[in-house]
């Protein structure tokens, strides 16, 4: 089924996924590294970043995406190693930064937040070399920004994982010592392992639990670094420093001080920021000495990992084996359900009760055949049931089914939102008829009501009714049935003059501005006035204040 939403569970499975991934695949991308030197093993240090950040998960209480980034963005901080690493825990912190305060994130949240995490990452590195996992980030990330906002996360996934490959294939070109090795650069197909991953978790295809069975494992020295060894490469040194007011200003410390004393004394690869009070540093030197020594002239170390380049480079393999991964193909389903659909809460309602998959219909934007054709193929059914719920979209989406070969398209004539709502009541595949399944369908579209209520764009005179710009315009089947400045009482006289002969239900479909005390007021009317029950949800579209659904 198609993704519109990423929460906070379905955001923690995909990280975790995502580690798995890079896990099962770590040694592969060790064997890529060559750039600037191993800086121990790429891979690794990687895996063991993100695997920080999903060990802090499990305690996250809250649902809202926003809360799992930020729990995965800190334990990804504590936990970062090697260049890459921590060029990969400040994606996931820009990442952090642009989901903040997001409950969950659909496709705009989401582009919103790997832009972000592709800012955060580049300003954490004093000198940027592209051809590195950099590059690789900022060219799937604009690339997929071009996808659009109607489209589900799948697809967003889909052109933003084809970018990544070819971005990392462009990798040798950009740097001369990736093309002599005749590789691709390690850390970017790190972050592709886990991207992968990700993606397998929001198509429903990832084992997590193994997320959880990541031993560490610990390079180890053969004794080729002896007493008559050169040390050639210096020390890979990292420390995260908990700045102390006792010692500086820590709310006020600037970062690039440091910096600067780093690049003075010959360091290299230099990567390091701020995170509150803390600071993180990377650093290849040959006096990892004087960067403890400094760093202690501003506060106490939170964690210290110093390492001999020497050893990592003498045991170091290099060699290509990164081949693209292939998803499974999703089994073919025997029936599926695609609707068309505007507002956050109508579209979450229409996946409850059993769509496959949801086309945004928002007026401003009808989908077009080629949209209706990708939902198809999303679907992947023999049979498919489209319910268009607008008169708009009914011809765009019989032309979508006579272009389709693949499956047989069944469009059902439901002309608006009320009437797919219906419709989707009555979706039972059981009886594993075609004609029956179809004539349920159209039966239940023709059994409801429509309401609409809305709002006057201009002054004007209709159906005898003089109305203001700013009234409260009420509509059943685009006949004018009420006009009033006050909502509720547009509302209830709409209601009150719909024909509700053998109807029993009033559904309500709350919009954006609309508030819960309103729809109340509503529900005492029609309890009073009524024998029908009223129930109400928030629909959450953009121009209907409300669509009532009777039936």
């Amino acid at each position: 089924m198609a993704v519109e939403y990423i929460d906070g569970a379905l955001f923690a499975d995909m990280v975790r996924s995502g580690a798995v991934n890079l896990r099962n695949n770590a040694q592969t991308v060790n064997e890529l590294n060559v750039f600037p030197i191993p800086d121990g093993d790429t891979g690794e240090n990687m895996s063991r970043t993100i695997e920080g950040g999903v060990a802090v998960l499990s305690s996250v209480q809250s649902k809202d995406i926003s809360a799992v980034a930020e729990a995965l963005a800190g334990g990804m901080l504590l936990s970062a190693r090697g260049n890459s690493g921590v060029i990969l825990s400040q994606f996931f912190e820009g990442v952090r930064i642009g989901l903040k305060g997001v409950a969950r994130a659909g496709i705009k949240e989401i582009k919103a937040a790997f832009g972000s995490g592709v800012k955060q990452a580049y300003s954490a590195v004093v000198q940027p070399t592209e051809g590195t996992i950099l590059t690789v980030m900022r060219e799937a990330t604009e690339c997929a920004e071009k996808v659009d906002n109607d489209k589900s996360l799948g697809a967003y996934f889909s052109v933003f994982i084809d970018e990544l490959y070819a971005s990392l294939d462009r990798t040798p070109e950009l740097l001369a010592v990736l093309k002599e090795a005749g590789v691709i650069d390690s850390g970017g197909a790190g972050f592709v392992y886990i991207v992968e991953g990700m993606n397998r978790a929001l198509m429903g295809e990832a084992d997590t639990a193994q997320a959880h069975e990541i031993s560490e494992t610990v390079a180890a020295d053969d004794g080729k670094f002896n007493e008559n060894s050169e040390m050639k490469f210096g020390y890979c040194t990292e420390v995260i420093v908990q700045l102390l007011n006792s010692k500086t200003d820590a709310e006020k410390y600037d970062v690039k001080t440091l910096i600067d004393y780093l690049e003075k004394m010959g360091g290299d690869s230099i990567v390091a920021f701020k995170t509150g009070t803390r600071i993180k540093v990377h650093v290849h030197t040959f006096e990892p000495d004087k960067v403890l020594a400094y760093c202690l002239t501003i506060g106490e170390f939170v964690a210290v990992k110093v390492e001999n380049m020497s050893i990592q480079h003498t045991e170091a393999v290099v060699r290509n084996r990164f081949v693209r991964q292939t998803p499974k193909k999703a089994e073919r389903k025997k029936y599926a359900c695609v609707a068309v659909a505007d507002g956050d809460g109508i579209i979450e309602q229409f996946k409850s009760m059993g769509a496959d998959y949801v086309v945004d219909g928002k007026q401003t934007m009808n989908p077009s055949a080629q949209d209706f054709i990708s939902a198809f193929d999303e679907v992947n059914a023999q049979v498919i049931f489209v319910l268009p719920n607008n008169a708009n979209i009914i011809l765009t989406a019989k032309q979508a089914a006579e272009l389709y070969k693949k499956s047989q398209i069944i469009v059902v004539g439901s002309k608006t939102l009320a009437e797919g709502f219906s419709a989707m009541s009555m979706l039972d595949y059981s009886s594993d008829n075609v004609e029956k399944i179809a004539a349920a369908f159209e039966q239940a579209v023709q059994s409801v009501e429509t309401g609409l209520i809305t709002y006057a764009v201009r002054d004007s005179h209709v159906g005898g009714m003089n109305i203001k710009k700013g009234d409260f315009l009420g509509f059943a089947d685009k006949t004018l049935l009420s006009c009033n400045k006050d909502i509720v009482k547009a509302s209830c006289e709409l209601l009150d003059n719909i024909d509700k002969t053998d109807k029993s239900i009033i559904i309500a479909m709350r919009g954006k501005s609309v508030d819960e005390k309103i729809t109340a007021t509503i529900a005492e009317h029609i309890s009073k006035t009524t024998d029908l029950e009223f129930y109400d949800f928030y629909g959450g579209q953009d121009v209907y204040s409300f669509i009532f659904v009777v039936e």
